[in-house]
């Protein structure tokens, strides 16, 4: 396994729930973050689903020093080296292209490519990736899935995103080849908007309990 691939590796196997957030405003990533690892979550996933993406992952690396950040949904190249430019520790994708599997090995970054089938995991392994994310998980066969793929692939471990919750992250975490999961239900986007931080805080409390 590769120095990178490690480095995720140990990243997910300390910090066991990923937050997965959207943020729409600048403002709200620093009281965000803070909430967050203050709830003992300090790994976190920003996705670049909205403008203000880089702009709050920047914020972050530079005000909370406490935190973790990753990019989350990274599609190519050109977003792979946003991630790296803004400082991020880890960066993961929805799904996986040759051309984005390509650029991901050749660059510095600890990287999670998104999988959904069993050739799609494959397609990974080849370029060397043996930590992924399952996306959508629920949709991809859910926790049955997971089951499925740790008999031909022993070696992957995987991180689960869409449809996990605060019912089923303990349940999906159980599993031997689930190192760690992600999801939005810790700092919804309602939340965010509202500055909700106090609130925030509990559910990662809730979440950091779900492993010891």
């Amino acid at each position: 396994m590769s120095d990178k691939q490690q480095a995720l590796r140990d990243l997910f196997a300390r910090f066991r729930v990923i937050p997965v957030l959207t943020i729409a405003r600048v403002e709200d990533a620093v009281p965000l973050a803070r909430a967050l690892v203050a709830g003992g979550l300090a790994a976190l996933e920003i996705t670049l689903r909205t403008e203000a993406a880089p702009q709050a992952a920047r914020a972050i690396v530079s005000d909370v020093p406490g935190a973790i950040v990753g990019l989350g949904t990274v599609l190519n190249a050109r977003d792979l080296a946003v991630a790296e430019d803004i400082g991020a520790r880890f960066a993961l994708s929805p799904g996986a292209t040759p051309a984005l599997l390509d650029a991901a090995a050749a660059g510095a970054l600890p990287f999670a490519p998104g999988v959904g089938t069993a050739s799609e995991a494959m397609a990974a392994m080849e370029r060397g990736f043996r930590t992924l994310k399952l996306f959508p998980a629920a949709q991809a066969g859910g926790i049955g899935m997971a089951q499925a793929l740790g008999g031909p692939f022993p070696d992957l471990r995987f991180c689960p995103t869409g449809g996990v919750s605060a019912a089923n992250a303990a349940e999906w975490l159980a599993e031997p080849n689930v190192i760690a999961v992600g999801g939005s239900w810790i700092a919804p986007a309602a939340d965010i908007r509202a500055g909700a931080w106090d609130t925030i805080a509990q559910r990662a409390r809730a979440a950091r309990a779900l492993w010891g």
